[in-house]
């Protein structure tokens, strides 16, 4: 059935508005008077927790899990109840976080094979680097403590991807909190700050047995595998070096890496360094593994690749939502290796659109791509300032699926700039019942 619902995590953090985050409940029936709106929203107990990503209990999809990126919280809501009325029904506390399993900044969930929850951490609980994840149990969501055998936790950790049949879990490297949360430091470049391996962990054993260097300041952050569940292959993006690489289990079933796309910098006048990376902050693929989707945050483009040829991508859909290098704005454009000019301001029902894409959500029948435009708060306040003021928004994008293409529904925006308490930031977003990227 065509979704109906979607629930999406918002924050307050670094608005400036002291009021606690929440999870709101979006109408997308296009045939309701609240299509597009907020029709509820379920406030956490806590201020500046920073809900980020999230996600879905394995055994019924009821319960949905929300992990905190700042606070290291973690909230367990019931969606099964009242679908359109969500409550909350346990809390776990940082401190037991932080005493049990010595993590903190905890980033994206899934789900075990078991049924238990995995929820993978960016950080110890003083904010450097570490890498790892810790379980709740499938049912009662209790913490039950770290998952990976503490020998090898690698030095940073963000997202992560696993496929059972194949007794494999590929995680990423992100951010080091500490260093990195206050906002992007150009001046770290080239000094081997940034996170740069991919990790390949035997799922049974609990332990890292490969990992891959994809190159100083490549930052790789979103991972993906193919849906299908004896596929061998997925992919991963890196943020600053604009670059996608293919992982895939090779004839001597070891696990190898390709580069398979490139997305080039842009020479820019009017930005914090001469050369504007593709920032490729987020992957997504149809449930039919026909299509990749690509979210470029800095340029401001959403990308639809033709993977039928899983090792050769072609691009057959692109729209841009945002971003930072549009007609008139301050950022100019001295060569592009792309595009013959700078996009135009995006406008949908009467709101100036500002960011760029991040977060997506794709239609179970692939039709219909949600976007939202909040990164990071603290990154956002210092590339999109006017997301931070005047609120994020959701976006719809029609897809064509026979041939490719993209296009913005002009009819559907949700504004998050006119909640009642406020402008806030708009995240991650998943439909009742399960969705592509669950």
């Amino acid at each position: 059935p065509r979704e109906e619902l979607a629930y999406v995590t918002c924050t307050y953090r670094e608005t400036g508005i002291d009021q606690p985050d929440f999870l709101a409940t979006v109408d997308l029936n296009p045939t309701s008077p609240h299509y597009g709106q907020v029709i509820h929203r379920l406030p956490m107990p806590n201020l500046k927790d920073e809900l980020n990503c999230s996600g879905w209990s394995a055994t019924r999809r009821n319960k949905l899990i929300l992990p905190c990126l700042i606070s290291s919280r973690i909230y367990v809501v019931d969606v099964g109840t009242q679908c359109r009325a969500p409550q909350l029904c346990k809390m776990i506390e940082p401190v037991d976080v932080f005493w049990k399993c010595n993590k903190g900044y905890l980033s994206i969930v899934h789900s075990l094979p078991n049924g238990d929850i995995l929820i993978s951490n960016m950080g110890d609980p003083a904010g450097n680097g570490k890498g790892g994840f810790i379980v709740l149990d499938g049912e009662t969501f209790e913490l039950k403590g770290n998952w990976e055998n503490e020998c090898g936790a690698p030095p940073t950790g963000h997202d992560f991807s696993l496929q059972p049949r194949h007794n494999v879990l590929i995680s990423s490297s992100g951010l080091v909190p500490k260093r990195d949360g206050p906002g992007f430091n150009p001046d770290y470049l080239g000094k081997g700050v940034f996170g740069r391996r991919l990790n390949v962990w035997n799922l049974s054993c609990r332990t890292l047995i490969q990992y891959f260097d994809l190159g100083e300041d490549s930052l790789p952050v979103s991972v993906q595998f193919l849906h299908n569940p004896d596929a061998a292959e997925g992919y991963v993006s890196c943020v600053l070096s604009g670059v996608i690489y293919r992982f895939y289990k090779d004839e001597a079933s070891c696990w190898a890496v390709e580069e398979v796309i490139k997305i080039p910098a842009k020479k820019v006048r009017g930005w914090i360094l001469p050369e504007m990376p593709a920032f490729v902050a987020n992957l997504l693929i149809s449930l039919d593994d026909k299509f990749l989707y690509v979210s470029n945050w800095l340029h401001g483009d959403i990308r639809q690749y033709d993977i039928s040829d899983s090792r050769k991508p072609k691009l057959v859909g692109q729209v841009f939502v945002g971003g930072s290098i549009f007609r008139g704005g301050p950022v100019t454009v001295c060569r592009d290796e792309e595009l013959k000019c700078q996009p135009e301001p995006l406008v949908v029902k009467c709101k100036r659109v500002h960011g760029g894409p991040y977060r997506m959500q794709l239609s179970v029948d692939g039709k219909r791509l949600y976007v939202t435009n909040s990164f990071y708060s603290t990154w956002d306040k210092q590339f999109y300032p006017d997301v931070v003021t005047k609120g994020a928004v959701m976006l719809q994008i029609d897809v064509n699926t026979e041939n490719g293409g993209l296009t913005v529904n002009k009819n559907f925006l949700v504004d998050f700039g006119k909640e009642p308490c406020g402008p806030c930031l708009a995240r991650d977003i998943h439909f009742p019942g399960g969705d592509s990227t669950s």
